[in-house]
């Protein structure tokens, strides 16, 4: 079994945390750029976003 210190880890796109691999992201791990989901819906929206939310 793997130590929770030997697994890869990033820092998150939002609150700018690091956050270790899990193995539900074993698949995505090089397009996951946020810790949680909390994260992920306060992302900073670009001017693209922003607009199709009218």
């Amino acid at each position: 079994m793997r130590r929770k210190s030997d697994l890869p880890e990033k820092t998150c796109a939002t609150c700018g945390r690091p956050f270790a691999w899990r193995k539900k992201w074993a698949k995505v791990w090089d397009e996951v750029r946020y810790c949680s989901d909390r994260c992920r819906r306060e992302r900073p929206r670009s001017v693209g976003d922003a607009r199709k939310q009218g």
